[in-house]
């Protein structure tokens, strides 16, 4: 006889509230130098400290700082094409604009929160899904009125070469613990904006968000030397000469006939949602842009999902209207070759500006010259030629770079910690304090405790734990017998629309 349970699950308790802080301001000299991409490195070379009293509370309570930096202004309506990246962000990274800033610490919450739903409890009989359900996402991962609804989860199948992501601890034949799939993963999800944000923000946003791994790094060593054309994956390329990281592709055009949720690709998932967005309010007459997002192996997700948009259509209605396409990514591997950087960029128009940590060792990966060189020593035409011969030096960065720098920050532990270079949390904590290149860090009202959410990289004397996010005893709920267990959730896991197929279709993507 099933057990029954008294108390509903109820979402993870956010144990830690901080009551005060100190304000440190960090006053750099000089600055990194320029090169093929944008690098505004402050330097920590003095610090001064000024101490303040505030009350700071967690982040469900007091909202995010993307709540409210440059939305209800004004500013975004009039310059969201600009913020978007229609001018390559010229002029807005050194000093950082501030609106701007605003939006990407908004954008990296999204790829945050992709992280923040995901059940990877090893012993739960949902491990690999969300926990939430679409309706309520944003207000139960603590984004409550950031102006965004959920309209489609994206799942994804494991990978033989990247982690799995369904780490069960047991099996069962109960069928309520075969409720989910033991291949597929939740990988992200598509939301678009609430009209009352439209209007605040200037357009209808489609934001599509990819989850990177929770698992530690040691996937970075098996990403391949040579990457392949991507059109052996199904991404339809004009040009034979675009080639893609194969892992990654895998992961993303991957497919599983006998799953309910993985039926269609990662991809398709994607694509099909985007396209019937941006077919829906391009016909009520409304503008309307595609942003992605994502972080470490998300972001490489976010680069080939942009491409993808752009490269089939996804992003124009059948009247012939165009939504721009950005990426905003946070960590990101490379992911293509030369030619793929000059098809994503300057054929298809696509933007992205990636904010990186240069202590991480993420983005240096895949390398040129095997893994032993970063682009920026390598000149243009080096690259070029060596692409043109097929050689395995191809790899290469799009886009523009953000470059910051967590020694700069005086809230950071000094660690030899590779995890914590690479946290998403640390890198919206780098862009909250981040000024310019000349300029001190300072903090400008992003909760500092968020860096300790899922890591241990707070200096111990601000006094938060580290890793304090965390379910409510685990999870484990006491039932009407008096019993400890972790209790049933919500049937509501979404599997694929019923026009899904109309709309790749649409696209091309399947036969009539």
């Amino acid at each position: 006889m099933a057990t029954t349970i008294s108390t509903n699950l109820r979402r993870p308790a956010l144990l830690f509230q901080q009551q005060r802080r100190r304000c440190l301001i960090a006053t750099p000299s000089g600055g990194a130098s320029a090169s093929k991409s944008i690098r505004c490195l402050p330097s920590a070379s003095s610090t001064t400290t000024t101490t303040t009293s505030s009350a700071v509370v967690g982040d469900m309570e007091r909202g995010s700082l993307a709540e409210q930096s440059g939305r209800s202004d004004g500013q975004l309506t009039a310059r969201w094409r600009e913020l978007h990246g229609s001018n390559n962000w010229e002029g807005l990274l050194d000093p950082i604009d501030t609106v701007l800033r605003g939006e990407l610490i908004r954008y990296g919450e999204f790829a945050q929160a992709c992280y923040d739903g995901f059940d990877y409890d090893r012993f739960s009989r949902y491990c690999g899904t969300c926990r939430y359900p679409p309706a309520t996402f944003f207000r139960d991962v603590g984004l409550d009125g950031v102006g965004y609804e959920v309209t489609r989860y994206l799942y994804a199948t494991s990978n033989a070469r990247l982690p799995s992501f369904t780490d069960y601890k047991h099996k069962s034949d109960d069928p309520d613990a075969r409720l989910w799939s033991e291949t597929a993963s939740f990988i992200g999800f598509v939301a678009v904006s609430s009209d009352e944000e439209t209007a605040r923000i200037g357009r209808r946003d489609v934001a599509v968000a990819w989850r990177g791994t929770v698992t530690r790094l040691e996937w970075l060593a098996d990403l391949t030397a040579v990457p392949r054309p991507v059109s052996e994956f199904g991404i339809p390329c004009p040009d034979p000469a675009v080639r893609v990281e194969s892992g990654f592709a895998e992961l993303y055009t991957g497919k599983d006939a006998g799953c309910r949720w993985c039926r269609y690709s990662a991809r398709e998932q994607a694509l099909a949602e985007v396209r019937r967005l941006v077919e829906l309010y391009h016909a009520r007459g409304e503008e309307v842009s595609v942003t992605v997002t994502g972080h470490s192996l998300g972001s490489a997700l976010a680069v080939l999902s942009a491409f993808d948009v752009a490269e089939t259509g996804a992003s124009v209605s059948a009247d012939g209207k165009r939504a721009p396409v950005c990426v905003f990514s946070y960590s990101g591997p490379r992911v293509g070759n030369t030619r793929f950087k000059d098809r994503f960029e300057r054929d298809l128009g696509v933007r992205a500006l990636r904010i990186v940590n240069v202590h991480d060792k993420v983005p240096t990966v895949p390398g040129v010259f095997f893994y032993m060189l970063d682009e920026k020593l390598v000149p243009e035409p080096v690259l070029r030629a060596a692409d043109a011969l097929g050689l395995a030096v191809v790899y290469e960065h799009l886009g523009v770079e953000l470059a910051l720098d967590h020694k700069v920050s005086p809230f950071l532990k000094d660690t030899l910690n590779p995890g914590c270079y690479h946290n998403l949390e640390a890198h919206l904590h780098l862009l909250d304090g981040y000024q310019g290149r000349a300029q001190p860090f300072q903090l400008c009202g992003r909760d500092p405790a968020l860096v300790n959410k899922a890591a241990d990289f707070l200096r111990d004397d601000h006094m938060v734990p580290p890793e304090w996010r965390q379910d409510e005893n685990k999870g484990m709920v006491r039932a009407q017998d008096g019993r400890w267990v972790l209790p049933k959730r919500h049937r509501e896991v979404h599997q694929h629309p019923e026009d899904i197929e109309q709309r790749l279709q649409q696209l091309g993507l399947i036969a009539n």
